[in-house]
């Protein structure tokens, strides 16, 4: 992706470095996919939000910072410049139908993070917190999604992820997510797990959104890149890996077939009446 010298968001808070914090994340390898399988591109259910809010012990906001490496302050540049491009992105959008777009915040962190929906390990991937309308992100998440997870890697599986994210933002904003949560309470955890796919997909539809009116700044091999990662995050995918079987009724995210398909499908109509997850589950 292209993005050397252009705009960086100033919605961007970077804490990574800062000590004086422990999150205990439980249950060893298994527990940590198992929570990535849960929460891996921004579930904002209130469901997942207790399931984060469970795993604090401790974290303290204070503490210095250490030093960045000069790879980090790299991988901070670039976030923040995919940031200030969904900031574009969604601004003219929304402006077009007459609204305007409440810009979120994006805050890098390592380790572990407080937030307004709890405190919260690395081990959950990131996250869209509507309490407070943050995206939160430990960078160093997209090593562990290729080197675990078998994806591609590269900058902009990375552009992905945080597009997917700022996606369950505009969700918010449009009260879809508001709705979900509402439609799930009293259903049976089969009922309920259906619309949080739904939701899911809706928020990688948006990605593909984002992505075609990037396309400017697009390179070679960027899409496969994408789609690699949303191949790898699929919940068959993750369900075979971590415990050998796969369980249709505990998808929460959708399948690695599905999450592809609704990439591409926002990619190339770039047309927001046609992201009815919903209807199609």
């Amino acid at each position: 992706m292209k993005w050397l010298g252009r705009r960086s968001s100033s919605n961007v808070e970077d804490r990574r470095g800062l000590s004086g914090g422990k999150i205990a994340a439980g249950g060893g390898i298994i527990g940590v996919i198992f929570l990535i399988a849960q929460m891996f591109l921004g579930g904002d259910s209130a469901q997942v939000l207790n399931q984060i809010q469970n795993q604090v012990v401790q974290h303290s906001g204070g503490g210095e910072q250490r030093e960045l490496t000069e790879e980090e302050k790299k991988q901070g540049e670039f976030a923040s410049v995919v940031f200030a491009d969904t900031e574009d992105v969604w601004g003219k959008l929304f402006s077009e139908e007459g609204s305007n777009y409440q810009q979120p915040k994006m805050v890098l962190f390592t380790d572990g993070v407080q937030t307004e929906c709890g405190g919260a390990s690395s081990a959950v991937g990131p996250f869209y917190c509507p309490a407070d309308q943050k995206v939160y992100i430990d960078l160093s998440f997209m090593e562990e999604l290729k080197n675990k997870f078998g994806a591609k890697g590269g900058d902009f599986a990375t552009a992905y992820v945080i597009a997917h994210e700022v996606g369950h933002h505009v969700q918010t904003l449009l009260g879809t997510s508001a709705k979900v949560n509402r439609a799930q309470r009293g259903l049976s955890e089969k009922e309920s797990n259906k619309l949080s796919v739904a939701l899911e997909l809706q928020a990688d539809f948006y990605a593909g959104i984002f992505a075609h009116y990037n396309k400017q700044y697009l390179e070679e091999g960027d899409i496969e890149e994408a789609m690699s990662a949303a191949q790898a995050v699929g919940d068959d995918a993750i369900q075979q890996k971590s415990q050998g079987r796969i369980v249709p009724d505990a998808f929460t995210h959708g399948t690695s077939k599905q999450r592809m398909y609704w990439f591409m499908k926002g990619y190339n109509s770039g047309n927001m009446n046609e992201g009815d997850t919903f209807s199609e589950m």
